[in-house]
């Protein structure tokens, strides 16, 4: 098994808005995709995410501890997701609260999860943005890097 990972720091006194841009609907539509629906707020949740027009991912949320962590499972998407978790962890350090993201458990390094790799640090940093600014870059106004979208 294979993982991507991901450090970012995002400059805020504390990690609620973080936690929130990683738990509710509105902030995740702030910063990964318009089109987000779902309840992140607490384990036993799903969330649903697509990216018109090559699909999405569903997921189950599998555990949250405000401020600290948010924990997913992929349970429906392209076949190299599912199965796999995503994990954040987030943290205070000075002026920043870290983010230490982890897509874990892919089976294999294929092409597809180099590109999730990069789509993931430039996801990472819609995120930084919106909560720094309050503009993020969520699909579909996020950075296209190939016809992957």
């Amino acid at each position: 098994m294979v993982d991507i990972l991901h450090r970012v720091g995002v400059k805020t006194p504390t990690p609620e808005k973080v936690y929130e841009a990683l738990t509710t609907v509105e902030g995740l539509a702030g910063w990964w995709t318009v089109d987000t629906k779902g309840d992140g707020g607490e384990a036993g949740g799903a969330l649903q995410f697509r990216f018109p027009p090559v699909g999405g991912f569903d997921m189950e949320v599998v555990e949250t501890r405000p401020g600290e962590r948010v924990l997913w499972r992929v349970v429906d998407g392209p076949e190299e997701w599912v199965g796999t978790t995503v994990d954040w962890e987030l943290h205070q350090s000075g002026e920043y609260t870290i983010v230490l993201f982890k897509h874990q458990g892919w089976r294999e390094p294929v092409e597809f999860m180099h590109h999730c790799s990069t789509k993931w640090g430039s996801f990472l940093m819609s995120l930084k943005s919106l909560v720094e600014t309050g503009e993020g870059t969520p699909a579909p106004r996020d950075v296209q890097i190939s016809d992957w979208h």
